[in-house]
């Protein structure tokens, strides 16, 4: 029983935790003895020597499963991937010392831009013993780690720690030693750290005064994800721990804090000496680091829905009310596929037109970008990814970043079955078309051989936000709509969405624990021989557009493929397309065919700037400005074309909303043009303190690397 599998070095013991293994002995094959498991291994591992002597009845059964294990079969390296739960990214050793639960006393001093105050981290022994508890931090500085116990006498009790170097990725681990008392397995000790943020912490983005769009008061928001909330505070900065929070913020009087917990009423607040206002928060689900959220700024609330408010500055308040208006309809059709909203409350936060991002998840209070205020409702669907998360991402998370698939592709997923409840199967199939052509464009950015295109890639050393793509979201959203296909459409898929969130609420998993609970959960179709096909190692692991594409209803798309077809034919003939096209063609389009229009245009070779000045001529692309969707695109192909008009247009965007999905490409598409490259990074620059400090790194590395294109080239 000891000998070693020729192909892939697998013992006997190790073809027992093969993922496929286990998932198939669920149920049909639970009957299978441990011998007749591992003859099925030898078989598909091509071994001819050391094979178990088992009944020929088990034997046969055995070696039914030989070609569905062969297409299955990981290599020891590729199983330790899928079922990693160390996180690379974080110092933290949840199996030594855990934190249940954090709460926050801090004060926002807009002057200096810093949080000054300290945190309670109730922590637990995991593992008997002596180790010291380790915990993420970002240019923090230090004052006092004490136990909290004892923290309101004269004579409190100090805690040894030690804060090392900056790592690789930024951050620096603190050692803290526990008292002696606390050495055994599962006692508990609250540990206060009296600290200082950095003004230039990573996650908190400070505006002046004239930097927001009324220009009352100073503004200040913070984004955490993914491994940014270690700059806020000190804490395991890892999805893989989860605990509730509590917290009390200080800030001027006459600006509201929120936070990513209950929200304030008029019990929640307090005056307190020297013109400052202390607010309350309490946020009771356990949730990770990363959606630690905190706003404060000259901020009004609006009601939009029987559980949903919206908040935003003044000017912008009502418009917002107006775009997010369908908030609790989209709550309810999620509801009616994954189960009750389990957050009570659920609020929008209009930001400044600086966030990174076109929406931030944080549980009970979203964050979402001012791109979004079209004035038609045709981007809201933005909320709806970002009400997903309410169950895929916040009550059921990722384990490591590898696995971030788990959050976003199940969200857009999810995010996509609103939309075809709400508007129609069509259109779910049109938003999985538009994902394929963004996982396609990821891919093309960052090389079809590149493991950060895998659905698991490898993070080892890699900062998270480096490798953020559209890859989790449309590859893990593709993937899910393949397996909904093989196992007989969305309503037979839709059971085993409600009990995965089920299973998993309140922990974490990785795309292991997924595939076992797949399987298991379709263990009498897996019997059938109906996952025979799905290849499980080039899903997860191989890099580059996914192994199959599933089929789609493809009749929003069609008519968009009639009249770029119609162009293409009128462009290669040279002929005056004022003549040929006219405004009538685009009048029945929604603003998602428009969009699927330019990008087709956008993915040929670059086109004349007399054929783009004609299109603009009859459809007007460049008045859509209300569209950030259709007027960045509109900018994208100008560019291309050498269009200076569109280079200045693009200028002018960047300067007034820093969301990363349009002011990369868009510089990108600067620094791309030798004419223009040196002119865009001084517009940069002179810009770059407006840009959240996510998106101005990103930037600068985009920036880097056109340069060493040129210099290579050269």
């Amino acid at each position: 029983m000891s000998s070693v599998l020729s192909r892939g070095g697998f013992s006997v013991r190790q073809c027992l935790r093969i993922s496929p293994v286990r998932s198939f002995l669920n149920a049909p094959y639970r009957h299978f003895s441990a011998r007749s498991v591992v003859s099925v291994v030898y078989s598909a591992s091509g071994s001819q020597k050391n094979q178990l002597r088992c009944p020929s009845s088990a034997l046969r059964g055995a070696h039914s499963l030989h070609s569905r294990l062969s297409s299955t079969m990981l290599s020891q390296d590729q199983e330790a991937r899928l079922r990693q739960t160390v996180d690379k990214t974080s110092f933290a050793d949840p199996t030594t010392v855990r934190c249940n639960h954090v709460h926050l006393k801090l004060d926002v001093d807009f002057d200096a831009k810093v949080l000054r105050g300290h945190v309670d981290l109730t922590v637990e022994r995991t593992r008997e013993g002596s180790d010291p508890l380790k915990l993420d931090t970002r240019a923090l500085s230090i004052h006092e780690v004490t136990d909290a116990a004892t923290a309101s006498s004269s004579a409190a009790t100090a805690l040894p720690w030690e804060l090392e170097k900056p790592g690789v990725l930024g951050t620096s681990r603190l050692l803290v030693t526990l008292p002696e008392s606390s050495a055994a397995l599962g006692s508990k000790v609250t540990v206060r750290i009296s600290y200082t943020t950095s003004s230039e912490a990573t996650a908190l983005q400070w505006l002046d005064t004239n930097q927001t769009a009324d220009k009352e008061m100073p503004y200040l928001f913070t984004q955490c994800q993914a491994i940014h909330a270690s700059s806020m505070l000190p804490c395991q900065d890892t999805p893989s721990v989860k605990c509730p929070y509590t917290a009390e913020l200080t800030v001027p009087t006459g600006m509201t804090c929120l936070m990513s917990a209950t929200n304030p009423g008029g019990e929640s607040q307090e005056q307190i000496d020297g013109g400052r206002t202390r607010f309350h928060f309490k946020q009771t689900i356990a949730i990770p680091s990363y959606l630690i959220a905190i706003a404060a700024g000259k901020l009004y609330g609006k009601k939009i829905g029987v559980r949903s408010n919206v908040w935003a500055e003044k000017s912008v308040v009502e418009k917002a009310a107006f775009e997010f208006s369908e908030t609790e309809d989209f709550i309810q059709a999620a509801e009616k596929i994954v189960g009750p909203y389990q957050w009570g409350q659920y609020d929008l936060l209009v930001l400044p037109p600086s966030f990174p991002y076109g929406g931030m998840e944080n549980p009970c209070l979203t964050f979402v970008t001012p791109t979004l205020l079209a004035g038609d409702r045709s981007l809201s669907s933005v909320v709806a990814h970002e009400i997903s998360h309410s169950w895929t991402g916040n009550l059921v998370t990722n384990r490591t970043w590898e696995h971030f698939w788990l959050n976003e592709g199940f969200t857009r997923y999810l995010e996509n079955r609103i939309v075809g409840s709400l508007y129609g199967e069509p259109r779910r199939h049109f938003a999985f078309i538009e994902g394929w052509k963004a996982l396609q464009n990821s891919i093309d950015h960052f090389g079809a051989s590149s493991p950060l295109t895998a659905l698991i890639p490898p993070l080892d050393g890699i900062d998270p936000d480096d490798a953020f793509s559209s890859v989790p979201y449309e590859k893990g959203s593709s993937f899910l709509f393949y397996l909904e296909t093989l196992v007989g459409g969305r309503d037979v898929f839709e059971p085993f969405l409600r009990a995965y969130v089920e299973k998993f609420q309140g922990i974490t998993l990785t795309s292991g624990d997924f595939q076992d609970f797949f399987l298991s959960f379709f263990a009498d179709k897996a019997s059938q021989g109906v996952f025979d096909a799905v290849d499980w190692e080039r899903w997860f692991f191989a890099p580059g557009m996914p192994p199959v594409k599933p089929e789609y209803d493809t009749s929003l798309v069609l008519v968009v493929e009639q009249l770029l077809e119609k162009i293409e034919k009128l462009m290669s003939s040279k002929a005056v397309l004022t003549e040929s096209l006219s405004p009538a063609d685009i009048g029945d389009f929604s603003s998602c065919q428009l969009v699927e229009l330019l990008d087709r245009l956008l993915r040929h070779p670059p086109y004349t700037q007399d054929m783009v000045a004609q299109l603009d001529q009859v459809y007007a692309l460049s008045a859509a400005k209300h569209n950030t969707e259709v007027h960045f695109r509109w900018l994208r192909l100008g560019m291309r074309a050498g269009v200076e008009s569109c280079f200045h247009g693009a200028k002018d965007f960047v300067t007034k909303q820093g969301r990363m999905k349009f002011v990369r490409p868009l510089y990108r598409d600067m620094f791309g043009n030798s004419s223009w490259l040196t002119e865009g990074h001084a517009h940069f620059q002179t810009h770059a303190m407006f840009y959240h400090p996510i998106a101005r790194t990103m930037i600068g590395k985009d920036h880097q690397s056109a340069v060493a294109k040129v210099s290579a080239t050269t």
